[in-house]
């Protein structure tokens, strides 16, 4: 077994689904829960049921690990040396890219991310490649294997854990480099795209800014995030940080709905690795049906107020 560390991601005092997903590609290795920010006796119990063995919170001498990234990346690689750990994984979240990245360059080790699979004693990690047209099993030389894995890339699978605790206290000093001032959040009760596991999306048939409302319904009954094709986001109907697509975000949900989307490749890159994929379009001819599970021929405007009328009716 290798000693592996695994960065907890929390949200409202819980644990992610997506970090648990994390703990379960570590499953068969001697586990540490590295815990930033969070105290550890209220994860206890969660992260026992996924085979954690130890838990460590980090703390600081001195200085604000929520507000500097650098003393963060420094506490966290700290804690990897006084524990020897051969692996450290996490989520290819935004939190986790940051530190991760700065992991990296402190420790001069390889650092592989996004991946969809990782196999902890053989040091090989799994990444798509040119679009998601194909994948590559990567050998990892180091002597540290550094990974972040796609978020819901691996369904969490209970492990009975002992999840003792224990405090570590780095010494480091803040390099001051980077200051968080103020986190401006997006709209309250929102799922992040990246790390939802339902994802509705709206192609340019949506028409109208107006109309994703119609999507919204529809994902609040679910459990989904709504986002946008790159055609939707250039006429002006979604944002940015809704596009899903090899110029936008990648996402790898459970379910990923398709309404109106016609499938170029370029979108097709950013959810490939969704688990089941649904479309819905007018156009019997259109690309996306050769890449989804199941498809409806029909017209968005019928078919996604009816889907959403059912789902109010079954859960009444």
């Amino acid at each position: 077994m290798t000693r592996t560390g695994i960065l907890i991601e929390t949200e409202n005092g819980a644990v992610k689904d997506t970090t648990l997903g994390v703990l379960t590609a570590a499953a068969g290795q001697d586990i540490y829960a590295l815990v930033l920010g969070e105290s550890p006796a209220a994860l206890q119990a969660r992260l026992a049921e996924y085979g954690v063995g130890t838990i460590v919170g980090i703390e600081v001498a001195a200085g604000d690990l929520g507000a500097s990234p650098d003393l963060a990346a420094t506490a966290v690689a700290a804690a990897l040396k006084a524990y020897d750990l051969g692996a450290l994984l996490g989520t290819a979240s935004a939190a986790g890219k940051d530190i991760f990245a700065r992991l990296a360059a402190l420790l001069n080790e390889p650092l592989v991310a996004d991946c969809v699979a990782v196999d902890i004693g053989r040091q090989q990690v799994r990444k798509s490649h040119f679009s998601g047209k194909t994948f590559a099993t990567l050998k990892v030389n180091g002597s540290v294997l550094l990974c972040t894995l796609r978020p819901n890339a691996v369904e969490p699978v209970k492990s009975t854990g002992d999840a003792k605790i224990e405090t570590f206290t780095a010494d480091g000093a803040d390099p001051g480099l980077v200051r968080v001032i103020e986190t401006k959040r997006g709209a309250a009760g929102k799922l992040d795209l990246t790390e939802a596991p339902v994802v509705i999306t709206g192609g340019r048939a949506i028409k109208a800014a107006e109309n994703y409302k119609m999507l919204d319904e529809c994902a609040d009954l679910i459990g989904a995030a709504v986002g946008a094709s790159r055609a939707a986001v250039d006429a002006g109907y979604a944002p940015h940080s809704m596009q899903v697509g090899q110029t936008g975000k990648t996402v790898s949900p459970k379910l990923y709905l398709a309404c109106g989307v016609s499938g170029a490749v370029q979108h097709f890159a950013g959810m490939k690795t969704s688990r089941v994929i649904v479309a819905i379009n007018e156009d019997k001819d259109a690309p996306i049906f050769s890449k989804c599970d199941y498809g409806i021929v029909g017209d968005i405007f019928e078919v996604v107020p009816r889907l959403t009328a059912q789902l109010k009716e079954g859960g009444s």
